[in-house]
């Protein structure tokens, strides 16, 4: 696996967007998912924890995929808002979440999420939390 920040990336079709004050880290690719961050920001007051949680929009054209990747210390909620989405856990098998749906990924899970329509798009929320503040939200893609 390749650790990449997630400050600005476009992997294996994947593209994700964070604010201007981080490094910016390009991969070449070809089209795919695009991840659009919404919200980052710090929770603090939880039992002395601070949390950062970061929220983002992912679309999926027809018969595209997120590549194979895992978020250390990060758990991972996806509410598919439109379509469908096949979410697939290395060595747990995967699962259909239609419109409506949502699932978490704990951390250090490789997954992938892919829209297996040759017409229709998807489009999720997803939802990235960590305990560690000092630790930054990555990805480690699979290779």
């Amino acid at each position: 696996m390749e650790i990449i920040r997630r400050e600005f990336l476009r992997l294996s079709s994947l593209t994700v967007t964070v604010p201007s004050i981080a490094n910016i880290v390009l991969a070449q690719a070809q089209a795919g998912p695009k991840l659009t961050q919404i919200l980052r920001n710090d929770l603090e007051g939880q039992s002395q924890v601070v949390q950062e949680t970061v929220v983002s929009i992912v679309e999926f054209p027809p018969g595209t995929a997120a590549p194979w990747h895992m978020h250390p210390s990060a758990q991972e909620l996806l509410h598919v808002i439109e379509g469908s989405l096949i979410v697939e856990i290395e060595g747990k098998g995967s699962t259909l979440l239609k419109a409506g749906e949502a699932g978490i990924i704990s951390a250090e899970l490789v997954h992938l999420a892919r829209n297996e329509s040759a017409s229709a798009n998807g489009k999720a929320l997803v939802v990235h939390s960590r305990a560690a503040k000092d630790k930054p939200l990555i990805v480690l893609v699979k290779k």
